[in-house]
């Protein structure tokens, strides 16, 4: 019967998931530090680059490094339409209408430049998307990053914080701390006592939240299998705790847009500084193509080989229910593989044992998925702790053995 019930509930952990996902922007920004990514990555002009998509920063930010193709993927055409609304921008705007528009996350008269200068550059699905949604989104009061999921999600904390616990003054004493020490006496003594209330925690805890985040059942559970108190929510304070007291903070913008609602002209992604934007809108931006596909279905049906995956923390979600899926992902990414392929991922737990059973068919024989990739283990070991994120538990830089 215990079975039974945990089964009714991993269902319906599955189609919730599935549903939130399918409906609505969830990824306003990412949530991978591309600063990990372009060292690992270590691009050159001859790379071909297969990256999903979610928010699309760090496809552009790739871009800054020159690499011939960059193939932008999501099954979500939502975040696909947010990546295509940003490459018109870099095409027809100048760049401090830009930076109002995804630095800022509002620009007024959205709907008159979008329709005069931006409509045109999309995808029928796109215009069909910022048609009905983009005045919503970036002409009105509240900012672009407290919409979609995780921005509602960040703006529902900002209330926490503003609202009901009224410590917005620690907060910003927190990000303009000069040192550590600093910082971790502000955490200790003003944050720490009374944010972490167990409403707090039920509320992390809870599966929509998380589904809100895009952290889907299959991932929960690979998490907390190797959490010592099985709790999301205690993982989230810890890594709270290092951001807000170990890590520099004055680069941060990831936690910084998340309590701010908006980006500084000094803490931003590297696409919204002036310079860099120039650089896209001078052809880099190009040799970014968005598909609307699974990684499996476009590799399928691609003729190009590719050098560099970042798959994100996707693999956790096929860890469970679609070890097939994962199969047949694995299976096409090694046939679209060029001799030099190198493969960045992460997960939200620390270990991801799921990989180990995966077989596929290479060089003319059935191998298992660990004899093909060698693990740079300390580059990773490295770059990972410095994640100004701090949300993974773990990180992995693979190259295929082609002997």
């Amino acid at each position: 019967m215990l079975s039974k019930l945990q089964s009714i509930k991993d269902i319906w952990r599955y189609l919730g998931f599935s549903w939130v996902h399918q409906q609505n922007l969830v990824y306003v920004t990412c949530w991978e530090d591309p600063r990990l990514d372009r060292v690992a990555l270590n691009l050159q002009a001859d790379d071909t680059v297969v990256v999903i998509t979610s928010a699309g920063c760090n496809a552009l930010e790739y871009a800054l490094d020159a690499p011939k193709q960059i193939y932008a993927i999501d099954v979500n055409p939502k975040q696909n339409a947010l990546l295509e609304l940003k490459i018109a921008a870099i095409r027809e705007l100048d760049f401090e209408q830009f930076f109002q528009l995804f630095g800022r996350g509002r620009l007024e008269q959205f709907n008159e430049i979008y329709t005069q200068k931006l409509r045109s550059h999309l995808s029928l699905t796109s215009q069909g998307y910022w048609d009905k949604q983009g005045t919503k989104l970036f002409d009105s009061g509240r900012s672009f990053y407290f919409r979609g999921t995780t921005g509602n999600f960040a703006f529902a904390i900002n209330y926490y914080i503003d609202r009901i616990l009224k410590i917005r003054p620690s907060f910003d004493a927190i990000l303009n701390a000069k040192t550590p020490e600093e910082r971790q006496e502000i955490y200790q003594r003003e944050i720490e006592p009374v944010f972490w209330k167990d409403y707090l925690y039920r509320f992390l805890n809870s599966d929509l939240v998380l589904w809100m985040l895009g952290v889907p059942a299959q991932q929960r559970q690979q998490m907390e299998r190797y959490l010592d108190e099985g709790s999301i929510a205690t993982f989230v304070r810890q890594r709270c705790e290092n951001v807000f007291t170990r890590i520099p903070i004055q680069d941060n913008y990831f936690w910084r847009v998340f309590l701010n609602g908006e980006y500084s002209p000094d803490c931003c992604p590297q696409y919204l500084k002036e310079e860099n934007f120039m650089r896209l809108k001078s052809g880099l931006v190009d040799r970014i193509q968005v598909e609307n596909s699974t990684i499996t279905n476009f590799l399928e049906n691609c003729q190009a080989r590719i050098s560099r995956f970042v798959l994100l923390d996707h693999m956790d979600w096929l860890s469970q229910y679609n070890h097939e899926e994962l199969q047949k992902e694995w299976q096409a990414i090694l046939t679209r593989a060029s001799d030099k392929t190198r493969i960045l991922f992460r997960s939200g737990g620390f270990k991801v044992e799921y990989l180990d059973s995966v077989q596929v068919r290479y060089g003319g024989k059935d191998r298992f998925l660990p004899d093909l990739l060698m693990y740079n283990t300390a580059l990773a070991d490295q770059l990972h702790p410095s994640d100004r994120v701090q949300t993974y538990g773990s990180f992995y830089i693979a190259d295929l053995v082609t002997a």
